[in-house]
């Protein structure tokens, strides 16, 4: 069975201050083509659909268009929501939608329900395992601990215990959204830790042939089972040296996966340009990113007058400007942002203890520190369910 994976679409969102809904809808086309040029059996989308709980409404008719054009392929399409999504939202007309093979997976309680679906060497089992919010359904999973490993964990255990009542041989696809260990994160994911930790041993989906993953925004090979498509745009300048891609994976009567990375429309290149402005202005090295998006960081000592009005003479694709003046690591001068730069909402805090009280948070406070951002962030997830 031939099983293109693809995740991360996040419809609706920008990059900066450029609407991609263009690009969105240009991947879209793509997706459809490389469905009918690559002969594709399936088609695994593996959360984020949408960039938010509720998604503007051109980005909503973006998603009615793909749905139909997949439709009317004959080919079945499997989806699950991720941390992005509304899973109520983007679960309504499920049973309705199944019919026309867009088979949509939204509710935890399905964990361990496949969508079966027949080739010449026998039964697939998908498993569509949407984003599992620990603080929401640890209660449906009976887990103790409200953590990702945890929940994660009694999911595949529903999908083990299924996979067992089948015939011999039946072959199984998990889709799953989560951060799992070894892999990369860029800066356009929304932070998903609990408890300190955000990442799940990749040993959790032991037991089927393929985990068709979504979350992280960077293709990845975690083992040869296991994968992340990435997102077909970038969305942030972190990730620039991405080669953004889908897996067409071949799945063998055996079991076994041949995978092959094929790459997705790039609507502009992006580029990250480092040095005064002086410099970047006169670069001759520099003219091969005159057309790409550009973030560039200046580090002249003294701010100079108009630095985006003249960068965008050379570069008019500029969509970010950082200034990084290069002081010394402890100098005064050194921006709040910047030293805060890579640190968590924890980290932050503890920061903080350790500034006012002259030394940091001992074990009990920083547990303390550590569940009310957990309840802060859990009740946040509540909220956006409830809209």
């Amino acid at each position: 069975m031939r099983v293109l994976h693809t995740s991360d679409w996040h419809l609706g969102r920008a990059f900066h201050r450029v609407n991609m809904l263009g690009a969105q809808a240009d991947f879209i086309g793509h997706l459809v083509t490389t469905v009918r040029e690559h002969a594709v059996d399936v088609v695994v989308v593996s959360g984020d659909v949408y960039d938010r709980a509720v998604p503007p409404l051109a980005a909503v008719e973006l998603f009615d268009d793909a749905l139909h054009r997949l439709a009317g392929l004959g080919v079945p399409t499997v989806m699950i929501s991720g941390n992005h999504d509304s899973a109520r939202r983007l679960g309504v007309g499920a049973g309705l939608i199944d019919r026309a093979g867009i088979h949509l997976r939204t509710e935890p309680s399905a964990a361990g329900t496949p969508v079966v679906l027949p080739d010449a060497h026998g039964d697939v089992a998908f498993y569509g395992l949407p984003y599992l919010e620990p603080a929401l359904v640890k209660d449906e999973f009976a887990v103790e601990k409200a953590g990702h490993e945890a929940v994660l964990a009694a999911a595949m255990d529903r999908v083990r215990a299924d996979l067992a009542t089948r015939v011999p041989g039946t072959r199984s696809v998990v889709l799953a959204h989560a951060f799992v260990t070894g892999g990369e994160a860029s800066d356009s994911e929304r932070d998903i830790t609990v408890g300190g930790v955000s990442a799940v041993p990749a040993g959790v989906f032991d037991g089927v042939d393929y985990v068709a993953l979504g979350h992280l925004h960077g293709c990845q090979t975690i083992t040869e089972r296991v994968r992340y498509s990435g997102s077909p745009l970038a969305y942030s300048f972190s990730e620039a040296d991405h080669r953004k891609s889908m897996w067409l994976i071949d799945l063998a009567a055996d079991g076994s996966v041949t995978a092959e990375r094929l790459d997705c429309p790039v609507p502009r290149p992006l580029a990250r340009v480092r040095g005064t402005l002086d410099d970047l202005l006169a670069d001759p090295a520099l003219a091969r990113h005159e057309d790409a998006w550009v973030e560039a960081t200046l580090t002249d000592q003294v701010r100079p007058a108009d630095p985006m009005a003249r960068l965008t003479e050379r570069f008019p694709h500029t969509l970010s400007l950082v200034f990084d003046p290069e002081r010394a690591p402890d100098a005064p001068e050194v921006s709040y942002a910047r030293r805060l730069a890579g640190r968590s909402d924890q980290q932050i805090a503890q920061d903080f203890v350790a500034h006012v009280r002259g030394a940091g948070p001992d074990e009990q406070e920083t547990a303390v520190l550590r569940e009310a951002f957990d309840t802060v962030r859990a009740d946040d997830a509540v909220r956006e369910v409830a809209r």
